[in-house]
């Protein structure tokens, strides 16, 4: 069993969440998102849910931030919804970021740090209607989107996130379809793949001039492997692995795009794409990884990347993901190579699982979710063994809530939520976590 006192003392403890998973997209003036208007198109989501509702986040804050101070976490991982802030992409609504501003005070109150994401996939369909990610100009809109947000709320947060997870933003948004806007379109991809990260830099060169600093980037990282020892499967596994795992991260850290990826990619770039590697490279003070689970990959031929994914051997989530707390482990060890020299710190910022849990006599009995923290909380622990200075580890998530295409199903939680009465009922997660950094 692990202890706070089993982690250096400076080392963060917290849950994240984002705001359309859980705020209510119905409250407090927020505009529409191209994750309503996927959501209002049969068949796209499991259970022809929204997030319209959710967990009734903008009206229940304040209980949700006496959980997290309950259960002696030491920070909050929290997004802005971008439709919220501004409902046609570009336009403050003095009601969102009012929002944020007693939010950010809650959290200070509660003796908790603010950690910021500015972007968790809630793009403002206006922007979506321009082109969204395929279109240039999303820099500057997410630009002023960021500086909006930080002028209001940037005196308090303890650190800044521009993206959380570009790979689901650009790849399995507009290459897969299966989240929003759910083109199936590799031009499109392409250039999504490249302007997500070219708003990142320049997010993050435009909150550098008005004096803001701890500024990061939250990439999500996934194993990517062969399904049987053949050369076909493992140049599949590397090729997924360039697009997943190093477009993104060798980008931002000024190595380029991988060939692998490239090979694909390269037709479908935006034309002059090579003169804006610079401000994709802008300096960052941290890193953060997320990581669930691991993919096998069989060559099938045809068209480019010729693989599918294929069930591995390892025990499953009850959304089907391989549980293999050693992925966590590699990443962070890949992450730090990466990062090496560069003077950024590490985080584990999302680490969690999905469980069909249900209320019994009152309580949660997570046993499956808690040896899974216990053991990516081992892993995380091996790695700063092995020599790297992980600063923080943010469970996903606080509540259980509304998981994009998957609707209402998958919990992924500490904290149960009865989505008819709103209850938050803590599970066994929960109450593990609550002793364990009380030692």
């Amino acid at each position: 069993m692990f202890k706070r006192s089993d982690f250096p003392d400076d080392f963060i403890f917290g849950v994240a969440t984002s705001s359309y998973q859980i705020e209510g997209s119905r409250f407090g003036g927020a505009g529409v998102s191209h994750w309503d208007t996927f959501a209002n198109t049969p068949g796209n989501i499991a259970d022809g849910s929204d997030g319209s509702v959710a967990c009734d986040h903008y009206n229940r804050w304040q209980e949700d931030l006496d959980l997290i101070r309950d259960g002696n976490f030491d920070a909050y991982r929290f997004s802005t919804g971008w439709s919220r802030v501004m409902p046609d992409g570009k336009t403050v609504n003095p009601e969102g970021l009012d929002f944020y501003d007693r939010l950010v005070d809650g959290m200070v109150e509660r003796g908790l740090k603010p950690v910021l994401t500015l972007h968790h996939w809630d793009l403002p369909s206006p922007l979506a209607s321009q082109g969204g990610w395929t279109n240039r100009d999303i820099a500057l809109w997410f630009s002023d989107y960021a500086r909006a947000v930080m002028a209001r709320i940037g005196d308090r947060v303890a650190m800044t996130a521009t993206l959380n997870e570009p790979w689901c933003i650009a790849y399995l948004s507009h290459f897969m379809g299966a989240h929003a806007p759910g083109l199936r379109d590799i031009r499109a991809t392409g250039r999504a793949m490249h302007h997500v990260l070219l708003a990142h830099g320049t997010a993050i060169q435009a909150m550098r001039a008005d004096g803001h600093d701890n500024l990061g980037l939250v990439l999500n990282f996934e194993t990517a492997a062969p399904a049987s020892d053949s050369e076909a499967d493992r140049k599949g596994a590397a090729t997924q692995d360039a697009i997943y795992n190093r477009w993104f991260l060798e980008a931002a850290m000024g190595q380029g795009y991988p060939a692998e990826a490239l090979e694909g990619f390269a037709p479908h770039l935006p034309v002059g794409w090579e003169q804006d590697m610079g401000i994709i490279a802008t300096p960052l003070d941290w890193l953060g990884v997320n990581h669930y689970t691991r993919a096998h990959y069989r060559h099938i031929g045809g068209a480019w990347p010729q693989t599918e994914m294929v069930p591995g051997p390892l025990p499953k989530t009850q959304i089907g993901w391989e549980m293999r707390a050693e992925g966590l482990y590699e990443f962070i060890m890949r992450a730090a190579q990466a990062i090496k020299g560069k003077g950024m710190k590490l985080y584990v910022t999302e680490s969690g699982m999905a469980w069909d849990d249900r209320v019994v006599d009152g309580g949660v009995a997570d046993d499956v979710r808690q040896g899974y923290i216990r053991d990516h909380l081992a892993a995380t622990q091996r790695a700063m063994a092995d020599g790297v200075d992980v600063k923080g580890f943010f469970q996903w998530s606080l509540l259980d809530n509304y998981e994009w295409a998957l609707g209402y199903g998958p919990r992924f939680g500490i904290v149960h939520v009865d989505y008819e009465t709103q209850k938050r009922t803590p599970k066994g997660s929960y109450l593990m976590f609550r002793d364990a950094l009380s030692r």
